[in-house]
């Protein structure tokens, strides 16, 4: 395998930096180093230098996807952090029949399992009223996965019994050890490109609540601030803000009251 050096790490990381707004560690070199090793064989590359140019001055825009693609950790799971999604389930329970289509977005969702569970939470408790859930992620390609729905088996073991059996389909054949999430609920989920460091899609409208977990930590405090405070631009007065338990909005300016462990609500204005 190719040396990755210092000043060529070095690169790499003001290359994800300054397309995802996220920060690479030294400790992060060995995973750079053995994500893109493929890509330099693929390409025909002597060194991780001459990849780093290619992305970022050979105007090569499907390469320079591929290595954010590469870069970018997308581990979850269906409902991961459960108490999250037992206040969304009573937010929606609650939740007003003359007061519109509830609309969640999932704004790191990755693979696609934190939009679906949100959609069959919402299924499960408004009752047959409608909504909508908007999943985003600066990975085309884990979003292709996300938008089929299809799973290991293995994926889906802390889904509730009863929404088990309700949303999901076990596959067989070919298709044993899978499950796929049924048709009403894919449908009630759209997924989007949108990279949160950058202009988001157009079009995106107002949320009634807004996961964003687990990709903070991977952002400066600068980031930080921004992508909070772009995520609640979009994020109806009043509506819940959904962060992971490992993180913290402690030193941002955001206008949002703490009501939970890693809950909170927005304020009409700031305090």
């Amino acid at each position: 395998m190719l040396e990755l050096t210092d000043p060529e790490f070095a690169n790499l990381q003001r290359f994800i930096y300054e397309r995802a707004g996220i920060t690479m560690t030294p400790a992060k070199k060995a995973l750079i180093s053995g994500r893109l090793a493929k890509r330099l064989s693929v390409r025909g590359l002597k060194s991780y230098g001459a990849y780093h140019a290619l992305v970022t001055e050979g105007q090569d825009h499907a390469e320079a996807q591929i290595a954010v693609d590469l870069l970018t950790t997308n581990e979850t799971y269906f409902f991961r952090e459960p108490r999250h999604f037992e206040h969304l389930g009573h937010l929606a329970a609650t939740r007003a029949r003359h007061a519109g289509p509830m609309r969640v977005w999932s704004a790191a969702s990755s693979s696609g399992e934190e939009a679906y569970t949100i959609a069959m939470v919402l299924a499960d408790r408004l009752e047959g009223q409608t909504f909508e859930v908007i999943g985003t992620d600066i990975s085309t390609r884990v979003l292709e996965r996300a938008r089929t729905g299809h799973y290991p088996e293995a994926r889906m073991r802390n889904i509730p019994v009863a929404l088990l059996k309700r949303y999901c389909l076990k596959g067989g054949g070919s298709y044993a050890g899978t499950m796929l999430v049924e048709r009403a609920i894919r449908e009630r989920v759209r997924f989007l490109h949108a990279n949160l460091n950058d202009t988001l899609p157009a079009g995106l409208g107002m949320f009634d609540a807004v996961f964003l977990r687990n990709v903070m930590i991977y952002f400066n405090g600068d980031t930080k601030q921004h992508v909070v405070a772009r995520a609640l631009s979009l994020l109806k007065p009043g509506g819940f803000l959904y962060i992971g338990h490992s993180e913290s909005l402690h030193g941002l300016d955001v206008c949002v009251q703490p009501v939970a462990p890693s809950i909170y609500r927005k304020t009409h204005v700031p305090e």
